[in-house]
């Protein structure tokens, strides 16, 4: 192991260590916007959510922000058809973006949400990580693999959490998460399997998070 791989991997278990337990101690919605003139100013780190339609994105920000009812859930596709902004802590913003690939939404919909994204994705100076959002039952489809490719042009930096691994057998758990990785064409380490029944996976995301901020939380002190 080289002398840099030692310490980023000293420094992520520590980071690790640090989080364990961690959930923040406010959370609050803070706008909704259709356009960048509608963002709020801001100098926290954006951390922002996309994936498909009912994918889970409002249950991950929810169980993140330690919030049962931060980010509106919906067994609706498509509900979703603004960008939401929440204030995490008073030290990040979680951003709700609109799911994609709900084949009812009239196409004129599908095309002011994808300009909607797109704008805030390569223009958003504030943003630090894109948090990607795949079902665990189903394989990437050329939406993932291309939203990864166009985040990528963008030097944006990206965090692929599966969801709903709880639907999966324990047993097949692990080579889900591998043919998933594969067909996104990433490593193994680079998706995070999540369940928005248990929470399981909840510290590791948050890991990655403050990884990426470098910005770990200070520990309570102990009396």
């Amino acid at each position: 192991m080289t002398k840099n791989n030692q310490q980023n991997s000293q420094r992520q278990a520590a980071t690790k260590s640090r989080i364990a337990g961690f959930v923040p101690k406010s959370a609050s919605f803070v706008t909704t916007a259709v356009a960048p003139e509608h963002y709020p100013p801001t100098t926290l780190p954006e951390i922002a959510f996309v994936g498909r339609s009912n994918v889970g994105k409002s249950t991950l920000i929810n169980l993140l922000a330690g919030k049962k009812s931060l980010a509106r859930t919906s067994n609706t596709p498509g509900r979703t058809q603004a960008i939401q902004f929440f204030d995490i802590d008073g030290r990040f913003m979680f951003v709700d973006l609109p799911g994609y690939g709900f084949a009812q939404v009239p196409m004129a919909v599908k095309v002011s949400w994808d300009k909607m994204i797109s704008s805030y994705l390569e223009r958003r100076e504030s943003l630090r990580v894109v948090i990607l959002i795949v079902d665990a039952r189903r394989d990437p489809t050329t939406d993932e693999d291309g939203l990864l490719d166009w985040l990528e042009l963008h030097r944006r930096r990206v965090i692929v959490v599966v969801s709903k691994i709880d639907k999966i057998p324990k047993h097949a758990r692990f080579g889900r998460l591998k043919a998933i990785a594969s067909g996104l064409g990433i490593p193994d380490s680079a998706v995070f399997p999540f369940s928005g029944l248990t929470g399981d996976g909840r510290p590791d995301v948050w890991g990655a998070i403050f990884d990426v901020c470098d910005s770990a939380p200070v520990p309570e002190p102990t009396s």
